[in-house]
């Protein structure tokens, strides 16, 4: 059984080794960011950090994790208090049914750790991986762009 770090909090995980973080994260923790899409690390739904690298919560085994911090969506911020890279994702409007969103504020969260000003081209190459179906990728794109202080997106209103 072990000790498994999440969002600053130490804890005693009951599950096997090889046991997916995704279930410990939302069966254990009581988590519910990262979400099960395809269980096949197809979609990124359940994209969290692991030392400050993104990664696939519904491949990752607990067992490889002990001493490694894990940070989820809400490891963040909060509804009432949101970090600055969930502020760019409101901000921007950048969510319509919302299931993908944490993925994809999760690995644009690793990119700008590393890359605080990525180009374009660095932030569609870090998200490609995290699969959309409502098509909001351009106020995703505008959000990430927001956050690492670049020109946000325009809404289209006069001055």
């Amino acid at each position: 059984m072990p000790n498994l770090t999440v969002n600053g909090r130490t804890q005693r995980v009951a599950a096997e080794p090889e046991t997916p973080l995704l279930y410990v994260l939302r069966d254990e923790f009581g988590l519910d960011g990262a979400k099960f899409g395809c269980g096949l690390g197809q979609c990124g739904a359940c994209t969290v950090e692991v030392e400050g690298r993104a990664v696939l919560s519904c491949l990752t085994p607990i067992g490889v994790l002990e001493g490694r911090p894990v940070t989820t969506v809400e490891g963040l911020g909060s509804p009432e208090n949101p970090g600055p890279l969930q502020a760019a994702f409101i901000a921007e409007n950048a969510a319509q049914c919302g299931y993908c969103i944490a993925g994809m504020v999760m690995r644009a969260h690793a990119l700008l750790r590393s890359n605080p000003h990525p180009s374009e081209a660095e932030i569609r190459e870090a998200l490609r991986l995290n699969l959309c179906r409502c098509g909001t990728h351009m106020r995703i794109l505008a959000a990430v762009r927001r956050a690492a202080g670049g020109k946000p997106a325009s809404t289209g209103a006069t001055p």
